[in-house]
């Protein structure tokens, strides 16, 4: 601890996640409230390690939780908040606007929850991003269409993952999709659908300086999987790759372009099957889903939940020091399930690190200094899943968890 007062945190969040961070802050020395809407109040959350929980019936109303949580702060002095998932990253940054707490306010949100922002910031930056239009003026995308060729994506501006994305291949499959969105089409933007593979970099920032940086490789594209159905991969990049290189100064550079401070960040590419050229997708300023932390742990020994709540603590003071690090291989397979509470205890392989324990849901983390181990693992596994347990639900256009 930099101060000799003790530190509040204010964790916020509309989604049941992030216990390790509230667990870390505390171990640091901190007093966490917590902030959530009321249907999780009997969630899992580690209770012994919060001073104060509040629920709200939600948190999409921007101006009760600002009231909210300024009533809080007329007999609580809160100096740091942090938003534990994608959906609360611009409520924190209004809140810190509001109550004048330092940390990433609310221009630097945009440029981290909005596609259609930091997309123009990349590209305006010299960033190789694909081909894109707001859909705010029809004659702009009329002309985007003549001139950019099909398939299309069109894709909401603020939603997290796969969510909502629809992919068109005609002019005339998309003015119907505007016309059902009505006022709301203003928050999407359409996109040329490169085909590829997508890597994503898993980060840690200090005072601007990426001082930790992981690359990986999904199986299938995640709107595959999230469209078409299927098992869910994602592994380390072999180490010392000219990929990985590539990446890792593409990561350097977007997060610069895009201005974070400090935190941690997941951020999506794309290598053109037809160019061979890295293009960003998008980034956000938190750990990745579908357990990416505990693969960067598996792989690394490093707990990017744990890191970022020593970065908020250290705050603006600095004095954060990166820890030190493995350099071994993991991979993740990952999908939904026929059965309630799937039983795998025939999974018996040493390389096991992580269990997923969730409803109606499978999957696995395993680790291995060699990458070749974990590749076959993925492989078998994912054969092993299709047949015993894997289930499949159309796309949703809201997050699930």
């Amino acid at each position: 601890m930099t101060e000799s007062r003790q530190i509040t945190v204010l964790c916020v969040t509309g989604y049941e996640k992030g216990a390790e961070f509230i667990r870390e802050c505390k171990r640091q020395g901190c007093r966490v409230l917590l902030l959530t809407v009321e249907k999780l109040a009997d969630a899992g959350w580690p209770r012994d390690c919060i001073d104060e929980m509040h629920f709200m019936p939600t948190l999409d109303t921007r101006d009760h939780v600002l009231f909210g949580v300024s009533y809080l702060a007329r007999t609580r002095r809160i100096d740091r908040i942090v938003p534990l998932d994608d959906y609360d990253v611009e409520l924190a940054a209004a809140l810190r606007e509001h109550l004048r707490i330092p940390g990433m306010g609310d221009t630097t949100a945009r440029y981290f929850r909005d596609k259609l922002a930091m997309r123009a910031r990349a590209r305006n930056s010299g960033v190789l991003v694909p081909d894109f239009v707001g859909i705010l003026n029809y004659d702009e995308v009329r002309a985007f269409m003549r001139e950019v060729p099909a398939p299309w994506v069109l894709k909401p501006r603020s939603e997290a993952a796969s969510v909502g994305i629809k992919k068109i291949h005609t002019q005339d499959e998309l003015w119907p999709m505007l016309e059902e969105l009505g006022d709301r089409q203003s928050f999407y933007l359409l996109e040329r659908f490169i085909p590829g593979d997508i890597f994503h970099v898993d980060s840690i920032v200090s005072e601007r300086d990426v001082v930790f940086a992981e690359c990986h490789r999904y199986g299938r594209p995640p709107m595959a999987v999230s469209h078409e159905g299927g098992i869910f991969t994602t592994r380390t990049l072999e180490r010392g790759s000219p990929e990985e290189h590539e990446l890792v100064r593409e990561n350097v550079g977007v997060l610069r372009t895009l201005g974070l401070v400090r935190g941690v960040t997941h951020t999506e590419f794309i290598r053109g099957a037809e160019d061979g050229k890295f293009y960003f997708l998008e980034t956000a300023a938190r750990v990745g889903g579908a357990n990416i932390v505990e693969l960067v742990e598996a792989a690394t020994g490093v707990n990017l939940w744990h890191e970022w709540a020593k970065i908020e603590v250290a705050g603006e003071g600095g004095g954060y020091q990166p820890p030190e690090r493995r350099y071994d291989f993991a991979g993740v397979v990952i999908s939904l399930a026929r059965q309630e509470w799937p039983d795998t205890g025939h999974f018996t392989d040493g390389e096991i690190t992580y269990r997923l324990h969730r409803k109606h849901h499978v999957g696995f983390v395993v680790a291995s200094p060699k990458l070749e181990r974990v590749q076959e693992l993925l492989d078998q596994y994912a054969v092993r899943i299709q047949e015993e347990f894997h289930a499949a639900l159309p796309p949703t256009d809201r997050p699930t968890a």
